[in-house]
């Protein structure tokens, strides 16, 4: 009977998972109703049906489990007709099986619980990009169990390339680590890295959802797009509308190359001032006017950092011109005292607006890859919204230190339209 009724609510797609233990990591990503906590859910129950073991589900937030994966395992025991012999307990949230297997339930907002469980041979992290990577590293080192073979289940609809959880487990672009391809798993479904058995999935891949669901995600590809890559097609990418799309990444030797070549570069420099949760951010960039192209070749990001100390390690720039934080003039004071030529940028009202959008009015922004921090703030930085949806143009997803100190180094670039010359139809830039 038990057979009978998991062949009727397994999914095809999730057949080859649901059996599948040799791996100890398994990572599952899919868009909404795919059913892959479904799948998860009812997985973790036949294995614990067959072995006596403790497994530990986890969320960012405890509270959260009652009506997700405590309410999923306990309606998969019932339609299993399985509810006489596990018991699904609420106070506090557990199921105990008849063989004295137990599935237990903790957050991370309460990472004290974590330290009094013992043998847990199985993890289930729900919404793992929900948690942090601090988290997930603790998890690792719960997990243990002197004789069993250990496994962690890793659950999540897609996020940002910069969660943790792709960089983790498929690559880390500022490090260079890789292991996989994500464009590879959309393809294949299923593969086998290493260690960890991926697995990706969509609504298309349960037979039990209704027309109407995957038509209302259809819906999104028209009003909003980042949500219907999530939502329906299961992807990671960048969440918001980017700040800058036209921003890339190539090697250090191709932008020095590429700035060479210029016939009459613009040579910037820019610095924003930080200390305990900021950060003393510069960046040095070149720009092409005939091509309207921004070049960032050379960066320094350090916080905790006295003045003394920071003009000490910024020797070399002693010579050229560094337009600074206006907010700072004690700081800029004392730079100039130790023989840097630093000046202060302008600041008005709607200031910030206005050096964003003429930052965007760059066609290409090009970025060395020997300048790591630039790349992680600025490659997928998006905007803020409002509670309407409605983009705010003067605040981000996070406090881009080093969009500071570009916004301050171009600080006297006035960027126009690209305009055509009257006599020969040469692009002319006014400035």
């Amino acid at each position: 009977m038990v057979s009978a009724q998991i062949e009727k609510e397994v999914n095809p797609h999730f057949e080859d998972f649901l059996f599948d233990w040799n791996q100890k990591f398994q990572f599952l990503v899919g868009g909404y109703g795919s059913s892959k906590s479904y799948h998860v859910a009812l997985k973790i129950i036949l294995k614990l049906l067959e072995e006596k073991r403790t497994a530990l589900v986890v969320r960012e937030v405890y509270d959260t489990h009652r009506d997700s994966t405590f309410s999923l395992l306990e309606e998969i025991v019932n339609d299993l007709g399985l509810e006489g012999r596990i018991k699904c307990l609420s106070s506090p949230m557990q199921l105990r099986f008849p063989n004295g297997s137990k599935i237990i339930f903790k957050g991370m907002d309460k990472p004290q619980k974590l330290k009094s469980i013992n043998n847990i041979s199985i993890v289930w992290l729900e919404e793992c990009s929900e948690v942090k990577y601090a988290g997930f590293k603790e998890l690792i080192g719960r997990l243990r169990h002197p004789k069993l073979n250990l496994y962690m289940i890793l659950s999540t609809n897609p996020v940002s390339e910069g969660n943790w959880s792709y960089k983790h487990f498929f690559k880390n672009p500022l490090t260079k680590f890789f292991v996989l391809d994500a464009e590879e798993l959309y393809e294949k479904r299923t593969i086998i890295v290493n260690n960890t058995y991926y697995h990706h999935s969509t609504a298309d891949d349960n037979l039990f959802l209704p027309e109407s669901y995957i038509e209302q995600l259809e819906d999104l590809k028209t009003h909003d797009p980042d949500l219907y890559r999530i939502a329906r097609k299961g992807r990671f990418g960048v969440n918001g509308i980017l700040v800058l799309p036209q921003f890339e990444v190539q090697s250090h030797e191709q932008v020095m190359t590429a700035i060479g070549k210029i016939q009459k570069p613009l040579l910037k420099n820019g610095m924003d001032f930080g200390f305990v949760n900021s950060y003393n951010a510069v960046v040095r960039m070149a720009v092409d006017l005939s091509t309207l192209t921004l070049y960032i070749y050379w960066q320094y990001y350090k916080n905790n950092m006295t003045d003394d100390r920071t003009a000490e390690e910024l020797q070399e720039l002693k010579k050229v011109l560094i337009k600074a934080d206006s907010a700072e003039p004690k700081t800029i004071q004392f730079f100039r005292q130790n023989g840097f030529r630093m000046m202060a940028t302008r600041k008005f009202p709607g200031s910030r607006i206005q050096y964003t959008k003429k930052i965007k009015r760059f066609k290409r922004i090009i970025c060395s890859d020997q300048c790591p921090d630039v790349i992680r703030e600025l490659k997928d930085l998006t905007f803020k919204v409002d509670k309407a949806g409605e983009i705010i143009e003067d605040e981000f997803n996070i406090d881009p230190h080093t969009f500071s100190a570009v916004w301050y180094g171009l600080d006297d670039v006035e960027m126009k339209n690209l305009k055509l010359g009257k006599k020969r139809g040469e692009p002319i830039v006014e400035i």
